[in-house]
């Protein structure tokens, strides 16, 4: 990414998620040719809520997307 790399942007996408100028968690997925023991560890723990690795798996993909489109379908619960 020219501006910034993943964790950077995921930090600040979820800054902006808390300070309420974005109203629904925003799902993110992490994809790094790294598959070194630790690497989804830091990926979840930046902020982030999937992890994939290349070379990428259609399938595995494929059951990611759906995951996701599952989640997002449900209703957001209002905060009073």
């Amino acid at each position: 990414m020219p501006v910034c790399d993943g964790f950077q942007a995921t930090a600040r996408i979820r800054e902006l998620e808390k300070a309420g100028k974005i109203r629904r968690n925003i799902p993110i997925v992490a994809m790094t040719a790294h598959a070194m023991f630790g690497d989804g560890e830091r990926c979840i723990d930046a902020g982030m809520n999937f992890y994939v690795t290349k070379p990428l798996n259609a399938k595995v993909l494929q059951e990611l997307l759906n995951k996701i489109a599952i989640i997002r379908s449900s209703p957001v619960e209002e905060e009073s």
